[in-house]
């Protein structure tokens, strides 16, 4: 039988290439992509004060482009490329039109279209570290920092967990879009540049409101529905599980809100905007390890959890526990990526539904990808046992790896240049920095501040029962 003349194969669409798949591919990508730029460029430019809308837009489009040059030039091939070590690909450019037009190590996909989209979650690891040093790090040392880090800690970390010649790939650890990849990485990594760094000044850490909540949703907004693109691409084809991924992501994503909002409410007496901001990303982090490979049924569960657990880390455990304290951590990147991440990886490792695995890795072996609960309700207890002692085993990994990598990169940036701004340039902002402003506006919203009494900006706030508030957002 013959094929449509669009669908034969001829020298720009060989027989290996699937256009539907390719096509999906894309788009997924590209909707990442709008997460970063202008998604979190956005967000991070209005949820900050407004002094430092310019330097923390900045922030983010720059990783964006640094990412790319650097992706491109070596970091490619070091995360899915040929074996050099144990945990990492030999380093080598992606930019002959030959390899580029080759079919992908997975999918039925060019080069070209697998390294795009590699690249825009590369990209936003990177842009979600600058959100834990937001309003004081040194913009030339934020240079220097984006492309050692790529080089030295998210290429491991890739390597490691999705290249199928990883290690941890290799035991059968699931991390379907990123949990661990991007969200822990970035979420020990940002914690631990804070710490290295240093804090805001104090005047910030007291009163640091938004300077825009509306284009702070705009941002969030195109976070959320980007994240279409984020699970529902990682199959790599147009598939059923990829349709399951997006349906489970926007599921746990709302269940997540609403449940932070919830304890917002009954805790502090007010639906504030920016934690029901705060439970949406944990929902979007906390299902991603899981996307395409758990019931509609734990996406619900999951999203509870997401919306109470990291709530509770940020809320009470933040004023507890002395180094949460110490650490200034602008956007609480740790409690909603590294404490979200792993809460994911941890629930992907007790729901994961054998069949759904199959589907998605494409393997019928009872030894791996095999949710605990599962393993106990056929009798493969061991397996169960097993999966979860790997997801466990995965977190502690990224978290010691990202600790030492990202702690060696600060000290060794600090030997070249400061990592925190001059004293003059912190309490000018943006101006003494990029010699630019936002708003062409007198004053530092003095008139506007003073009627705020957001429970997510001010420290500390009237609350209804509770009292323990986070001082990130402060």
């Amino acid at each position: 039988m013959s094929l449509p003349s669009n669908l034969n194969p001829d020298e720009a669409s060989p027989p290996w290439l699937n256009k539907g798949d390719n096509s999906w591919q894309l788009t997924a990508a590209t909707l990442v992509g709008l997460q970063s730029v202008p998604g979190l460029v956005i967000l991070y430019g209005s949820i900050v004060k407004k002094k430092w809308a310019v330097n923390s837009a900045f922030m983010a489009l720059y990783a964006f482009a640094a990412v790319l040059v650097c992706w491109v030039g070596w970091g490619y091939r070091m995360s899915f490329g040929d074996k050099f070590i144990h945990f990492l690909g030999m380093p080598n450019v992606s930019l002959d039109a030959h390899y580029l037009i080759e079919q992908a190590f997975l999918g039925y996909l060019p080069n070209a279209t697998m390294i795009y989209f590699q690249f825009v979650f590369a990209a936003i690891t990177l842009i979600l570290v600058a959100g834990a040093l937001l309003g004081r790090m040194n913009f030339l040392a934020w240079m220097l920092f984006v492309p050692l880090w790529l080089t030295f800690s998210y290429t491991i970390t890739a390597y490691s967990i999705w290249c199928p010649e990883g290690w941890l790939s290799k035991k059968g650890i699931i991390d379907y879009s990123g949990g661990y990849v991007i969200h822990l990485s970035s979420g020990v990594a940002g914690f631990t540049a804070a710490y290295w760094v240093g804090p805001r000044t104090t005047k910030d850490k007291e009163r640091f409101p938004p300077n825009n909540i509306l284009l702070m949703l705009a941002g969030a907004g195109l976070l959320w529905m980007g994240w279409t693109g984020f699970n529902g691409g990682d199959p790599y084809t147009v598939s059923t599980d990829a349709s399951l991924a997006v349906l489970n992501t926007h599921v746990c994503t709302a269940t997540s809100l609403l449940t932070w909002l919830m304890l917002d409410i009954i805790f502090f007496g007010k639906p504030s905007v920016i934690g029901a901001t705060q439970g949406m990303i944990t929902g979007l982090v906390c299902i991603t390890p899981a996307a395409g490979v758990v019931q509609g049924w734990a996406a619900i569960l999951m999203g509870m959890m997401s919306g109470s657990i990291p709530w509770y880390t940020m809320m009470v455990l933040h004023k507890k526990i002395g180094l949460l304290k110490q650490v200034d951590d602008t956007m609480a990147v740790f409690h909603t990526h590294a404490v979200a991440g792993s809460l994911g990886g941890i629930l992907t490792g007790l729901f994961a539904v054998p069949k759904l695995n199959r589907l998605f890795y494409l393997v019928d072996n009872w030894q791996h990808y095999i949710g605990f609960f599962y393993g106990l309700h056929t009798g493969h207890t061991t397996a169960g046992f097993k999966q979860l002692g790997i997801q466990l085993l995965g977190i502690v990994f990224v978290v010691l790896l990202n600790i030492f990598t990202t702690s060696v990169i600060c000290l060794l940036i600090s030997l070249i240049i400061p990592l925190r701004l001059a004293e003059d340039e912190l309490q000018t902002g943006d101006d003494a920095i990029h010699g630019e402003e936002a708003y062409a506006l007198w004053g530092d919203g003095e008139k506007y501040e003073s009627k705020l009494n957001s429970i997510y900006e001010e420290f500390p706030p009237p609350s209804k029962g509770g009292e323990v508030q986070m001082n990130q957002m402060a």
